[in-house]
């Protein structure tokens, strides 16, 4: 009775997602290397990278960006520190990074992050511990390094470079901020609002509507993101794509998300939580051309 009983319970989590939240991040070239992270660090890593991708920065700037973050904070909006400093990169207001307020907001932090980074010559070709250190200017500057695995990886898939990469299962987390319209608000705060109007569809996200626009179908709970086949100055058609699936999974817990696809992939929140699952037939057509973000409200 008492394996019956654990069978049962086991079957239960395992098809329902309901286990210890937990996201897991792993490499695309078939290695054996993983990242195993909270939800709440998924959310603050997904807007690191997005709000990296609005600004044009390339795939090691958010590399740099994520390493110190783990660092600083172990990716935690933290509202305490050394002396004044808070948030995810442990700014300081009395430094001139900006009021209290602004600091604890992980957009505004990622981009004044971001702002300080540019303006290190040729940071892209330095160690990151030294790129990382030209704009923080920490007591303990090779802290930074033992992290850059995890930041690698946590990149590749955030900025869309590695696809179906970035997983998370358990269940979604207390929220009064759910369903589609949230998923859309979201998605401007980290992204901008060219996330959706670059689609033609900033009017149209509003109202449901049959043509292919970033828009919520009424009574669906369902946001597509069409994903035009050409390379655009933030990568490639695939990369934007993988960017928006992988950044919606990190999000799934706080937005209630139960599925996302995109490319002839799904993650879902139930018995496939911990994977991608190839799908087929029109499922498959169609979301090779748009992101598709399913909510459960």
């Amino acid at each position: 009775m008492v394996l019956f009983a654990v069978a049962g319970y086991l079957a239960v989590q395992y098809l329902t997602g309901s286990g210890t939240p937990r996201c897991e991040v792993v490499s695309g070239k078939g290695g054996r290397a993983s990242y195993e992270f909270t939800p709440e660090q998924a959310v603050n890593a997904a807007t690191i990278s997005a709000v990296g991708t609005a600004r044009g920065m390339p795939e090691r700037a958010v590399t740099i960006a994520l390493a110190t973050a783990l660092q600083e904070s172990g990716l935690r909006n933290i509202e305490h520190g050394d002396r004044d400093s808070l948030g995810l990169f442990q700014q300081r207001p009395s430094q001139g990074w900006g009021t209290e307020r602004q600091i604890m907001d992980p957009v505004y932090a990622a981009g004044m992050f971001y702002e300080h980074l540019a303006k290190v010559p040729g940071y892209t070709e330095l160690p990151l511990t030294v790129a990382a250190q030209r704009v923080q200017r920490s007591g303990f500057p090779e802290a930074y390094a033992k992290h850059e695995p995890d930041a690698t990886l946590l990149a590749a898939a955030l900025t869309g470079r590695s696809a179906a990469t970035l997983t998370c299962q358990g269940r979604p987390a207390p929220s009064e901020t759910s369903g589609p319209d949230a998923v859309r608000a979201a998605l401007v705060r980290d992204f901008g609002r060219d996330v959706l109007a670059s689609a033609g569809a900033e009017a149209a996200t509003e109202r449901p509507s049959s043509s292919p626009t970033a828009t919520a179908a009424q009574g669906t709970g369902t946001v597509t993101i069409p994903v035009p086949r050409k390379t655009t100055a933030s990568g490639t058609s695939d990369e934007r794509g993988w960017a928006l699936a992988h950044w919606a999974v990190a999000n799934s817990s706080s937005l209630h998300i139960s599925r996302v696809s995109f490319a002839g992939r799904e993650w879902s929140r139930g018995g496939y939580a911990n994977k991608w699952r190839t799908t087929g037939g029109s499922d498959a057509k169609a979301s090779a051309a748009q992101v598709r973000i399913v909510t459960e409200d």
